[in-house]
């Protein structure tokens, strides 16, 4: 394969994927800048062995691995700490009642620790398994299932009334 065809192989890829990939990070994350950045450095990562990637059974499945370890990785650093928005910005499409239950969804999950979180974004956004999801996080079937009961009661909390709207959400 010529370098020429991989790239164009990989650019519509990056396209596809780069979509599902920013909101599972901007729900980790909490933070549209950082989302981006994981991302971008999720696309890197899968581009730097893209002739090993894209003979795998699942090259998405691999850059969501790739998206969850750089987002670990990322919140293990002291520097990560800083936050330099304090709240995300409201989008124009959506209604007011939907604005606020996203957002009080967005601040549950920032009270998570970090592997929780990532844990919650799998299972339940993403709908993946719980292999899938120990898969990508590179943990056990029986910490993914101990994490999300724990995480999921941890939500319930902080949730509180308004869980049943959010079951909808």
């Amino acid at each position: 394969m010529t370098a020429a065809r991989a790239l164009d192989e990989f650019q519509g890829f990056a396209r596809a994927v780069t979509p599902r990939l920013f909101r599972s990070a901007l729900l980790m994350s909490g933070d549209w800048h950082l989302a981006e950045d994981l991302v971008q450095t999720a696309l890197g990562k899968v581009f730097a062995s893209w002739s090993r990637v894209r003979r795998a059974d699942s090259p998405d499945a691999y850059a969501h691995t790739v998206l969850m370890r750089s987002y670990i990785s990322h919140k293990r650093l002291r520097r990560s700490s800083e936050q330099p928005v304090a709240a995300l910005p409201d989008t124009a499409d959506a209604s007011a009642a939907d604005n606020a239950l996203r957002l009080t969804l967005l601040a549950a999950l920032r009270e998570l620790p970090p592997r929780d979180r990532a844990v919650v974004v799998l299972r339940y956004w993403e709908d993946r398994s719980v292999q899938e999801t120990a898969s990508a996080l590179g943990m056990t079937q029986s910490s993914v299932r101990n994490r999300s009961s724990r995480a999921l009661a941890r939500l319930r909390k902080v949730i509180g009334d308004g869980r049943d709207s959010v079951a909808v959400f």
